[in-house]
């Protein structure tokens, strides 16, 4: 009764901007034999041009399932998270041009949108049901749009290919050739294939036909979806009628639903609207272009629509977790959760103001790192594309709305139900 009556008064409470969101979300329930192999794969550099970078190299538990890092450094580093450097021998040419987004919940059925941009998205419109910038022939065999994002980091040189012609990944990407006999989908088939004890595992999945990269990406997404499903945290209980929260807590959820106005974007069980918004982010590293562009812009949605509505616009993320996912923004602008929420109270006053030493950027300084932020005209073209308004909050309703995202955390969710491989079929070393 007391949850109850609790419930009804910030129901009817004057600032109430949203309703609190109903614990009904619906997951995809995956065969185990396809999650243990997708474990295996997820955490296997087999996959990767050199065979030094595995998924979990930029997606790994101890970091909230991303990297810990404003943004990564891919192929040609060593070590994972803030201990990553660069490989003397095979040092990278650029930092990640993005941070690496963290993987809760994307086995829930509402996630349909993929990447900073939304460049991958389900569409039932389409024979494969899924949309690509890539086109038709990188869409088929896919289960989902979850799987089928398996497929830009392997052709990516930054972050798994390897660069031109150091490996033959590399190479058949530089060709262009990606799909089809000898292209680098091929060549990660064939030695997934050339494994005895991969293959007998797809054949329990697939049966005895041969092994083509959307297998492995199907099995991998398996693994995402089970393994960082994350509903069970104090607020999923709370909604559930299962439990109360701290009164701090309780003092932030009506914050955020209510006076923050947060929940306007970040909306439902799992704090997203999954559209895109601009709200004047910092931009720090290479961006988000085309190496012939020669720019370091990230004009975000923009460059997957067109259309010059969408400029400087990110795909709201979920908070599950987010107490364990810094750094934080497209770009990873801000190492710390207190100072990314700061931001929203003011975005374009804290644009102004940024200064980068509110990143973690692993090794070296880049020329990329500061580029943006030292050109007049881009600075202030983020600025003008800013849709937030201005709102004030005392330092104690920040100290509040940092409480209650706090209960956004599941404990089961952030290790893992299945956790770390020992050792994977490769035997090459496992990211720990």
């Amino acid at each position: 009764m007391r949850r109850l009556v609790a419930l009804l008064t910030f129901v009817a409470g004057p600032l109430l901007a949203e309703p609190l969101p109903r614990a009904d979300a619906i997951f995809a329930e995956p065969a185990m034999e396809a999650v243990r192999l997708g474990q295996l794969l997820f955490y296997d550099p087999i996959l990767s041009g050199n065979r030094t970078i595995s998924c979990a190299s930029c997606h790994h538990p101890r970091f909230g399932t991303s990297d810990g890092v404003s943004l990564g450094l891919g192929d040609g580093a060593v070590g994972i998270g803030p201990d990553m450097r660069l490989d003397p021998q095979n040092p990278p040419e650029q930092r990640i041009p993005r941070n690496a987004p963290a993987l809760f919940n994307l086995g829930a059925a509402e996630f349909t949108r993929f990447f900073h941009d939304g460049r991958l998205e389900s569409d039932p419109t389409r024979p494969s049901g899924i949309r690509t910038p890539l086109g038709p022939d990188m869409e088929q065999g896919f289960a989902s749009a979850l799987a089928a994002q398996a497929m830009f980091p392997v052709l990516s040189g930054d972050e798994m290919a390897g660069h031109y012609s150091e490996n033959d990944v590399a190479q058949a990407v530089r060709q262009g050739r990606l799909t089809g006999p000898g292209g680098a989908w091929a060549i990660l088939a064939a030695r997934i294939e050339a494994i005895p004890d991969y293959r007998r595992s797809f054949d329990a999945v697939i049966g005895p036909r041969p092994v083509t990269f959307a297998d492995i990406a199907n099995v991998i997404a398996d693994f995402m979806v089970f393994e960082w499903r994350a509903d069970d945290s104090p607020f999923d209980r709370f909604l559930r009628g299962e439990g109360d929260l701290p009164e701090v807590a309780k003092a932030g959820m009506d914050l955020f639903y209510g006076k923050a106005r947060c929940a306007t974007c970040h909306a439902g069980q799992f704090q997203t609207d999954h559209a895109f918004h601009a709200i004047a982010m910092p931009q720090i590293g290479p961006g988000k272009a085309a190496r012939f562009e020669r720019h370091n812009r990230d004009i975000g949605r923009m460059r997957v629509t067109g259309d010059p509505a969408d400029a400087y616009a990110f795909r709201t993320p979920s908070l599950r977790n987010v107490t364990a996912t810094a750094p934080y923004g497209h770009s990873g602008a801000y190492a710390s959760l207190r100072a990314v929420v700061e931001h929203h109270l003011d975005p374009v006053a804290s644009l102004e103001a940024y200064d980068i030493a509110s990143a973690l950027l692993p090794g070296p300084g880049f020329a990329s790192d500061r580029a943006v932020l030292d050109d007049p005209a881009e600075m202030a073209a983020i600025a003008a594309s800013n849709r937030l308004e201005p709102i004030r909050l005392t330092e104690a309703e920040v100290d509040a709305l940092l409480a209650f995202l706090d209960t956004l955390t599941d404990p089961v969710a952030l290790s893992g139900r299945l956790g770390i491989p020992d050792s994977v079929p490769s035997g090459l070393a496992v990211a720990r």
